[in-house]
């Protein structure tokens, strides 16, 4: 172990009950307000159910999938922006008004500590959140589910920090109350950095619980009341300090008791063996220790937490990604040939790779198109298709758009690369918004299809909107890898 533990547990034990130490931090200003974040704003339901592609199964990341009471999905808006969409259950906020407040008063804050709040939707029973998407999984997932390599002493001690950072400036900002604060409440976003999940500073349900957790792992006093605290937060903090230590989801009246009798071997997770000292082990599992008081008073607030953790940080000069060993989502990624033929706007090559693909990525289509014609309607729309391909095939971009569309609005069946070839017909009959809308409805009916969102990128290209094109060029590489890698 990377240090002594009987000199640990005599450090931590002698010193339970002391002050948390207040250091100077430099970082102590106005800290990290964002700016360059849209205003808080209401969506419709239509467009976020356009941005999750229906809310797709393929684009939900809460943990439990379908089955979790409230589910979060992985959307883009139309301005390519990815987001967190959480939809609640129907019996979640009756009162529509209640949710609207909630959301609008969570909406006013931004701060890079978080995972910003950007808008809600309240129309008829629907209730959803939509917030900033963060790409690299929660501290859950890298600290009790690693494949790779576990988590390093320096990261461990940098979401601490930040984590009392973000607690520190939601209560400056009158929001002291986090509901259910736990593991898989905090995100990492493309560059490594952990953020603080907005959803967690909202009631999530209308009998107003705050905790969704094994109760063992709950404040004493909300086991007496049922009531959150400013100070219970802090106790959910100290939970947190402990899995950040043990590796493990250890219940804090067990941990109390290896403190107690000393037994730090146990606490203490193997993997961060040689990698931090016993003075930094004393101090982390001493704040731990007060954070976990019986008595609410006697828990620190979050601005000595964090005059306590700063002097801790390790590593300081190297970046999270990198003490993550994660790629950052900006690194570059080598571009297929549908890729480089988007980037470069030769709609001659992406015309040939459309061509050369035909229906073969439409799920179920080759069946579906191939039904006999039992009807003179259905007759007349696989001729509007087919008078769409033969003009697709020899490249007259006008009479494609006239079959295709022909087939589209009939409505009886769809097709995702009826809507990209139409997409490209667009493109070079020099309607690039037109052609954007295809590539997004494609996307709508195919939502991990690289083909809807490389053509979401040559038409933003189009469009003279350079910084989205680049975001849907790269999900198109990132969606591309990921099919040739399972298949």
């Amino acid at each position: 172990m990377g240090c002594e533990s009987s000199k640990l547990a005599s450090c931590c034990w002698s010193g339970q009950n002391g002050p948390v130490h207040e250091a100077q931090n430099p970082d102590d200003e106005e800290r990290a307000e964002v700016s360059d974040l849209p205003a808080f704003r209401e969506f419709t339901v239509e467009q976020l159910r356009i941005s999750t592609s229906g809310f797709a199964v393929e684009n939900i990341v809460s943990e439990h999938g379908e089955k979790a009471p409230n589910v979060v999905y992985k959307g883009k808006l139309e301005n390519q922006r990815r987001v967190a969409v959480k939809r609640f259950n129907r019996s979640a906020w009756p009162d529509s008004r209640q949710f609207l407040e909630e959301a609008r008063s969570v909406g006013q804050l931004r701060n890079s500590r978080l995972a910003n709040l950007l808008g809600c939707c309240c129309e008829g029973e629907e209730r959803l959140l939509v917030a900033e998407f963060m790409p690299n999984e929660t501290l859950a997932k890298h600290l009790f589910h690693w494949e790779t390599q576990p988590m390093k002493w320096a990261m461990r001690l940098r979401v601490a920090l930040y984590l009392a950072q973000a607690l520190e400036y939601c209560t400056i900002k009158g929001r002291a109350l986090y509901h259910d604060l736990n593991a898989y409440r905090i995100l990492f976003d493309e560059e490594g950095d952990p953020r603080l999940s907005c959803f967690g500073l909202m009631k999530n349900s209308r009998d107003g619980k705050s905790y969704s957790t094994n109760l063992a792992f709950t404040p004493p006093e909300y086991l007496r009341t049922g009531r959150i605290t400013p100070e219970s937060v802090m106790y959910s903090f100290g939970t947190l300090l402990l899995d950040l230590l043990s590796g493990k989801h250890i219940p804090p009246s067990h941990a109390l008791d290896l403190i107690k009798d000393r037994n730090l071997q146990m606490l203490t997770d193997s993997c961060l063996e040689g990698q931090f000292s016993s003075d930094d082990g004393t101090e982390l599992v001493r704040i731990a220790s007060r954070c976990l008081q019986y008595e609410p008073r006697e828990r620190p607030n979050p601005k000595s937490l964090v005059a306590a953790l700063f002097p801790l940080q390790k590593e300081t000069e190297v970046p999270s990604h990198a003490l993550m060993g994660i790629s950052r989502d900006g690194g570059t990624m080598p571009l297929s040939p549908l890729g480089e033929a988007c980037l470069r706007m030769d709609l001659t090559a992406i015309h040939e790779i459309l061509e050369k693909l035909g229906y073969k990525d439409d799920e179920g289509a080759a069946t579906e198109l191939s039904f006999q014609m039992w009807t003179n309607q259905m007759q007349e729309t696989l001729n509007s298709k087919k008078k769409g391909d033969a003009a697709f095939r020899h490249k007259d971009a006008k009479a494609a758009i006239e079959g295709y569309t022909l087939f589209i609005d009939v409505g009886t069946m769809v097709s995702p690369t009826v809507y990209a070839r139409r997409s490209l017909s667009y493109l070079m009959n020099d309607m690039p918004q037109e052609a954007l809308n295809d590539a997004v409805q494609a996307q709508v009916i195919s939502p991990v299809w690289h083909v809807a969102s490389y053509l979401q990128a040559a038409s933003l290209f189009a469009l003279g909107r350079e910084n989205e094109a680049q975001i849907a060029l790269k999900e198109g590489s990132v969606l591309e890898e990921k099919k040739n890698t399972n298949s």
